[in-house]
């Protein structure tokens, strides 16, 4: 059994930091795109991580982003929904870490907001439809 409000709560907080990375992203000189990523990919994380203590699962403290993806997924498929979102993330990283600014999007900036909205928006609407006997 999990304190749904608490969880809730928790989504909302890393909500708010995403519209501050947002807020970041329209503002003339914001930070580097590498700065920025790492704070989403942080964010991300963070989202799996409460909806992982949520639903009882354990997870290891310094699994990477697609790690904690794959404890949450683990017999319940449909966060296979989130799946995407994830890699998205990795793939900016692993561009940005192998000089290939070019191969990502348009406005990589917006992208990654939006990818960190997806993520928040489906994992808070879980819990708001989840019983809290079950997460």
């Amino acid at each position: 059994m999990y304190d749904k409000v608490l969880t809730l709560s928790r989504l909302d907080q890393a909500q708010a930091r995403i519209e501050t990375l947002a807020r970041e992203v329209t503002a003339d000189g914001g930070p580097p795109l590498a700065q920025e990523l790492d704070e989403a990919m942080a964010l991300a994380k963070d989202l799996l991580r409460i909806l992982l203590d949520a639903e009882g699962k354990p997870y290891e403290a310094d699994a990477d982003l697609l790690q904690l993806w794959k404890y949450l997924v683990k017999g319940e498929p449909h966060w296979n929904t989130i799946r995407d979102n994830c890699r998205e993330l990795v793939y900016y990283r692993n561009c940005l870490d192998l000089g290939r600014e070019d191969a990502l999007p348009p406005q990589p900036r917006k992208m990654i907001v939006h990818t960190l909205r997806h993520l928040y928006l489906y994992l808070r609407s879980h819990c708001e439809q989840s019983p809290e006997e079950t997460a």
